[in-house]
C-alpha cells in the first residue's frame, strides 16, 4: 500500500485506545468529583496526548507553503563528469538537506527535482538510473533527503497517513532553490518522482507561483488515497506472485465498490497546463493502472498535454535498482530529454 487515508486507526489500535479512554473514564468516574466543563478540559487534555497513539496525530497544515527556503548551497565539486553541490533549504521549520547533481560546463541548465515515494526516503544517488543519465544529457538533478529522514530535519512520514501539504510545500521550495541559481534555466524546471509522487506533485505544482515546466511520474495514482488501499489489499500487494486475472477483476470490482474517499489530486491534475508523463506497469498491484490510465485519457480528450505508457507485465517498481521492466527508466530520460528541448 503506497499510504492510506487517515480515517480510523488499526483494529487493534482502536481497541487499545478505546480500553485506554474507558478505564480513564471509569476512574475519573469513581475517584474525581468535579464540575461538567472541568471534566470535559481534563478529558480533551488526555485525548490529545492519546491520539498521536492512535493514529491521528499528524500535523500537516492545509496552510504549509515554502515560498522563501532561504536557501544555500555548498561550493561544487567537480568530480570529473559532472559536478555536485550540496544544498539546503527551509521549509515550515525544518532544515531540508539534499545533492544538487550539476552537468559539465556553465549552463544554464535545465533541471528536475525528485519528489520521493512513501516512506522514509533519503537522496537518490549520482549512480541511480534516474540521475546519472540526466545529468549526462545536460540535465541537473536536485534530489534531498524527505523530511524527517538521513539530515532533513522535521517528522517523517505525513504522507504514509494520507497528508501531503508538508510534502507539497517541500517539494515547492526545492523548486524555488533551483530557481535561485544563475546556472540553472528556472523556465526549464520540472518535477519527477515515483508511486506517492503522484499525489504530491499535482498539489505542489498547483501552489506555485510560477508552475513548473513539466512533470514526470512514475507508478503515480491519479485515484484517491481510499481507492488505491482498496486496489492494493484485493491486488494482493504484499503477496507473492504476479496479479492474475482472478485478482485483478477482484481489486476491480473492490474498487468500484469502496468509490472514492481520502486524498483526491484529480482537481490538482486538471489545473496542470504543462506537458506531463505517466508511466504504469499492467501488473501492478498496488495501484490500479487501468482506472489512472482511464482518468489521464479522458484529460487528454479535453487538451491536455499528456502523454501515458503502460508496460504491460511490470509492476509498481519502474526505476528501482532492478525495474521492474528494464526499457522504464530509459523511457523515463528520454521523455524528459525531449520535453526540456522543446520548451
Amino acid at each position: 500500500m503506497l499510504s492510506a487515508p487517515l480515517e480510523a486507526p488499526p483494529k487493534e489500535a482502536a481497541r487499545s485506545c478505546a480500553r485506554v479512554n474507558s478505564t480513564w473514564t471509569r476512574s475519573a468516574q469513581r475517584r474525581i468529583v468535579v464540575p461538567l466543563n472541568t471534566k470535559c478540559a481534563l478529558l480533551a487534555h488526555v485525548l490529545s496526548a492519546l491520539l498521536p497513539a492512535c493514529g491521528g496525530g499528524v500535523n500537516d497544515p492545509e496552510s504549509a507553503r515554502c515560498g522563501s527556503p532561504n536557501a544555500t548551497f555548498g561550493e561544487a565539486q567537480n568530480l570529473g563528469d559532472h559536478s555536485e553541490a550540496d544544498v539546503r533549504f527551509t521549509c515550515e521549520d525544518a532544515v531540508l538537506v539534499g545533492t544538487l547533481y550539476l552537468p559539465s560546463g556553465s549552463g544554464p541548465f535545465p533541471a528536475v527535482v525528485w519528489i520521493h515515494g512513501s516512506g522514509e526516503q533519503t537522496r537518490v544517488p549520482y549512480a541511480a538510473a534516474v540521475v546519472g543519465p540526466l545529468v549526462q544529457k545536460g540535465i541537473a538533478v536536485l534530489s534531498y533527503d524527505k523530511r524527517g529522514a538521513g539530515d532533513s530535519e522535521g517528522t517523517c512520514c505525513p504522507g504514509d497517513d494520507g497528508h501531503y501539504n508538508l510534502l507539497a510545500a517541500d517539494a515547492d521550495g526545492a523548486i524555488v532553490a533551483l530557481r535561485s541559481r544563475s546556472d540553472i534555466d528556472g523556465a526549464r524546471v520540472g518535477f519527477y518522482g515515483p508511486s506517492e509522487a503522484g499525489w504530491v506533485v499535482p498539489l505542489a505544482d498547483s501552489r506555485l507561483t510560477d508552475p513548473v515546466a513539466f512533470t514526470a511520474l512514475v507508478s503515480g495514482p491519479t485515484v484517491t488515497t481510499g481507492e488505491e488501499a482498496a486496489w492494493s489489499k484485493a491486488a494482493g500487494e504484499d503477496e507473492p506472485g504476479p496479479l492474475t486475472k482472478e485478482k485483478r477483476a477482484e481489486a476491480t470490482q473492490k474498487v468500484e465498490d469502496a468509490g472514492p474517499s481520502g486524498f483526491d489530486p484529480l482537481p490538482y491534475i486538471k489545473k496542470m497546463q504543462t506537458p506531463g508523463l505517466w508511466l504504469y506497469g499492467g501488473g501492478d498491484k498496488s495501484i490500479p493502472t487501468d482506472r489512472c490510465v482511464a482518468i489521464l485519457e479522458e484529460l487528454k480528450a479535453t487538451g491536455k498535454k499528456f502523454t501515458t505508457v503502460v508496460f504491460p507485465d511490470a509492476g509498481h517498481g519502474l526505476v528501482d535498482t532492478v525495474p521492474t521492466d528494464p526499457d522504464a527508466p530509459t523511457t523515463l530520460v528520454n521523455w524528459i530529454e525531449q520535453t526540456v528541448k522543446s520548451i
